[in-house]
């Protein structure tokens, strides 16, 4: 039985379609990410955790409905949204002490505390803490009764590195100990990095995305017979020619062509090319593969499915949990690309460490 089934669940709201159709469901030790803008996410994730009536639909929730049973059902679902605010006069303990008896529940608050990375915070005030620090107590806030189904807003938002790798090891926490989490975000790389389980959400609906690193293998075998080799009836030591290449991709109605060092990385989305230059997106009509092909020469690395990524842009290999890891840039966004696993020690030999 699923943890959340969601079926056919609408928001309109006058001659607006703030939520599409969505059907899912999720199970336990499950984490599904949904890559869509912040308005649908919040409208989706209000739907689901009883703030807003749905226009259609129905939320079955542990087997129950939610709408007619919502006030107990609640009692097992923690959330953290983007807007959760504080009682900025208590300390960090204190504050989760009062959820701790609102639930009445017995989980160790010293526990908790620790997971979210607070230990030395307990006895601050909850207004002296950092946007990223509250963050993370709230997180500790909706998982301290020990929920069967999370929902996150955009966890990850402008918070610091080190609250991202301790809210990644807390849903692999989460997800190891049997419990769903449902997180929105309106980042792809990090709904990729984050878990398996992508899916797209917009006005056309709700559809998967394959990240799967499954095919890694085979993606290594096709670069394999691509890329030329050197008969060995040809002179090695010759001088080989200077290679010019330009990328194509379309602005408006032009097409701009970029120098391969411009580009920081590029991501493909539903079948699209993507190319990241300056902070801005371009769309390319070169598939990835062949993009890689054009790029292996100037210092691109395919470090995932989705991305190849111009080397000379990352600046830390980070890893956040035994499965996720990220490549760090220093472009202008300080961009985060997932890393497949499976790749990660072919990065080490080509990079050296």
């Amino acid at each position: 039985m699923a943890v959340l089934d969601i079926q056919q669940l609408t928001k309109t709201e006058g001659n607006s379609t703030l939520l599409p159709p969505v059907d899912l469901q999720i199970h336990e030790r499950q984490c599904v990410a949904i890559w869509c803008r912040h308005e649908i996410g919040k409208a989706l994730l209000h739907l689901l955790a009883g703030w807003a009536p749905p226009s259609e639909g129905r939320i079955v929730l542990q087997g129950h409905l939610l709408s007619e049973n919502s006030k107990n059902l609640m009692k097992q679902v923690g959330v953290l949204f983007l807007d959760d605010r504080s009682y900025g006069r208590l300390k960090v303990k204190e504050y989760l002490s009062f959820f701790k008896r609102l639930y009445g529940v017995n989980t160790p608050l010293d526990d908790v505390i620790q997971q979210v990375g607070l230990r030395d915070k307990e006895g601050t005030r909850c207004s002296r803490l950092t946007f990223s620090e509250k963050r993370r107590l709230h997180l500790a806030r909706c998982i301290i009764h020990r929920p069967a189904l999370v929902l996150l807003e955009d966890p990850e938002h402008n918070v610091d590195m080190e609250s991202r790798a301790i809210i990644r090891r807390t849903i692999e926490y989460l997800t190891d100990s049997g419990t769903a989490v449902l997180l929105t975000t309106p980042f792809l790389e990090d709904a990729i990095s984050i878990t398996g389980d992508v899916y797209r959400l917009n006005e056309q609906g709700l559809k998967k995305i394959e990240t799967s690193d499954a095919d890694d293998d085979s993606l290594n075998d096709v670069k394999e017979k691509d890329e030329p080799t050197l008969d060995s009836g040809h002179d090695t030591d010759m001088i080989q020619p200077v290679r010019l290449e330009k990328v194509p991709a379309k602005w408006g109605d032009k097409i701009i062509l970029f120098d391969p060092v411009e580009i920081d990385f590029v991501e493909s989305v539903e079948g699209v090319s993507h190319l990241h230059v300056k902070g801005e997106s371009f769309p390319c009509a070169l598939t990835l593969s062949d993009l890689e092909f054009r790029l292996n020469g100037y210092g691109f690395y395919r470090c995932h499915r989705s991305y190849v990524v111009n080397l000379q842009r990352v600046r830390e290999v980070v890893k956040w949990t035994r499965s996720s890891y990220s490549l760090i840039l220093d472009d202008q966004k300080k961009s985060s690309i997932p890393l497949s696993k499976s790749n990660l020690s072919e990065l080490k030999k080509t990079l050296g460490f």
